[in-house]
């Protein structure tokens, strides 16, 4: 079929001959984003923004509370912080513009939270209600049912698939699993030892690996088999006082932070053995890895600063000011809002390519109707990206 240049919705031809040309389709070209690790920071009632590129502090985000861990949404927009004092809930923060944008009130002493892979819900461990409760992302609610776990929950970590949430409870020595379908607990794990915990489950989905220290000191790292959710016998020895934990995402490492050790212990999963350890700055209490694997950002909570580790080498290749008391970290891609408009555009373009190419095989006299129908979808996509960019301004 060719193509006409025609005064006629000459600028939607161009994009058909072009989409046609191409023969995959319309791509969208994002500037180049850098990741950005959020370190909350308990005693300042604040977030610092490290720009991971220059490792430099490139904004602080006020929040209410005290804010003692944090979670990243999968696609990076969001960054939920988990506050405790005199506002107990979640600070959500729009990376784009590095701002609250909600406050979400949850339990009392809520303490660590993981969001699920398609970013629509949020599960909160709440230590002092002894529950975890479930935020619906979109509408920034809580859900009406609260699910009851073990004593003081303190951490969660939610599967790959998205189909189960692995809770650590601190003072009764177990690990919740719930079933997100039904978020009802479907399994009890006991774990030896469990005091301040953290648990982190590798890409595949097929381990979760829980840090714990018990009252006298010391610290171990027990590996479930997340098939069949029991404890393995190996028992990871590791440094004192863990209370975080990270998997890389090649699943090959487990970086655990040692508050009074003050450093990481680097975990081979092919050996469940520490292969590694780095020292770090005083009181190590939260960690996270940027996307593409070669940084870990670890929160020092008495020396008010963050370590980054380069996990090539497992050396800390930079050491960063921020607020007092930092307690947790998060990595996040922040998108402009422009560029939200422009990949909904992209999606939108896409679809209407789709529809034509399902007409060409489906109209006796296809040329002219389907041309007609992708241009009028088209204009749809072009109109709605007007209004979303008039909305981002």
């Amino acid at each position: 079929m060719q193509c006409e240049n025609r005064k006629r919705s000459f600028t939607l031809e161009i994009v058909f001959c072009a989409a046609l040309a191409l023969g995959t389709g319309f791509s969208a070209r994002p500037t180049a984003a850098a990741p950005f690790a959020y370190v909350t920071n308990y005693n300042s009632n604040n977030v610092s923004v490290i720009d991971t590129t220059t490792n430099t502090v490139v904004a602080t985000v006020g929040v209410e509370g005290k804010p003692i861990a944090a979670a990243a949404s999968p696609d990076g927009k969001r960054i939920y912080v988990v506050s405790q004092g005199s506002f107990a809930g979640l600070s959500v923060i729009d990376t784009a513009g590095n701002a609250v944008v909600a406050k979400i009130a949850v339990g009392n002493g809520p303490d660590g939270v993981a969001v699920t892979p398609d970013g629509k819900h949020a599960y909160v461990a709440s230590g002092g209600s002894n529950n975890v409760f479930v935020i619906d992302t979109t509408t920034n609610t809580v859900e009406p049912t609260a699910i009851a776990v073990g004593a003081f929950p303190t951490a969660a970590a939610v599967t790959p698939d998205g189909g189960h949430v692995y809770v650590t409870n601190a003072n009764s020595a177990n690990v919740s699993v719930i079933d997100t379908a039904t978020n009802t607990v479907g399994r009890t794990i006991s774990v030896a030892g469990l005091s301040r915990t953290a648990v982190a489950v590798t890409p595949d989905g097929k381990h979760a690996y829980v840090a714990s220290y018990p009252n006298g000191g010391g610290g171990n790292v027990y590996v479930i088999d997340t098939a069949t959710n029991t404890v393995e016998p190996t028992v990871i020895a590791v440094g004192n006082a863990p209370n975080a934990i990270a998997v890389t995402p090649d699943g090959k490492h487990v970086y655990v932070a040692n508050s009074n050790s003050s450093n990481v212990s680097v975990i081979d999963t092919a050996t469940n053995t520490v292969g590694a350890t780095v020292g770090v700055g005083g009181g190590a209490a939260g960690v996270a890895i940027t996307p593409d694997g070669k940084l870990l950002y670890v929160a020092n909570g008495f020396s008010n600063n963050v370590s980054v580790i380069n996990t090539a080498t497992n050396t800390v290749t930079a050491t960063v000011g921020v607020g007092t008391a930092p307690l947790g970290v998060a990595v996040g891609t922040p998108v402009s809002s422009t560029q939200r408009c422009l990949n909904q555009t992209v999606v939108c373009l896409n679809n209407c390519l789709a529809a034509f190419e399902f007409c060409q095989h489906h109209r006796r006299n296809p040329t002219e109707d389907c041309r007609k129908e992708f241009n009028a979808c088209a204009q749809r996509c072009f109109d709605d990206e007007a209004q979303c960019l008039a909305k981002s301004k």
